[in-house]
């Protein structure tokens, strides 16, 4: 079992950066995959980028070149910078981990980028 806390959310600009923090409650070097979704008001919830252990990633088209996903298992943390924000990322953004057969969501974090 673990907890998911994110953290970093807030109010910014079009063009402007933020990153998210999401730290564990226990030690994620054994989790394979972490990821970032994001569910914006009235839409379904949707990838936004994985992280294997080795660090393998990968992106939803519409975050590439502007989404960096890493990880820092010392910390038990997953980060999502975020470059270029446009208005159409506003939304709320969850961390997810698999272990086993389960899914874990954090509480999510309000992004939400004004034009």
């Amino acid at each position: 079992q673990v907890q998911l806390v994110e953290s970093g959310g807030g109010l910014v600009q079009a063009g402007d950066s933020l990153r998210l923090s999401c730290a564990a409650s226990r030690s994620i070097s054994s989790i394979n995959v972490m990821g970032w979704y994001r569910q914006a008001l009235g839409k379904q919830r949707e990838l936004v980028a994985t992280i294997t252990l080795d660090g393998n990633t990968n992106y939803a088209d519409s975050v590439k070149a502007r989404f960096t996903i890493s990880r820092d298992n010392a910390k038990n943390t997953v980060y999502l910078q975020m470059n270029g924000l446009k208005s159409e990322d506003t939304a709320v953004y969850y961390c997810r981990s698999i272990m086993g057969i389960r899914i874990y969501w954090g509480q999510g974090t309000q992004v939400t980028v004004s034009s």
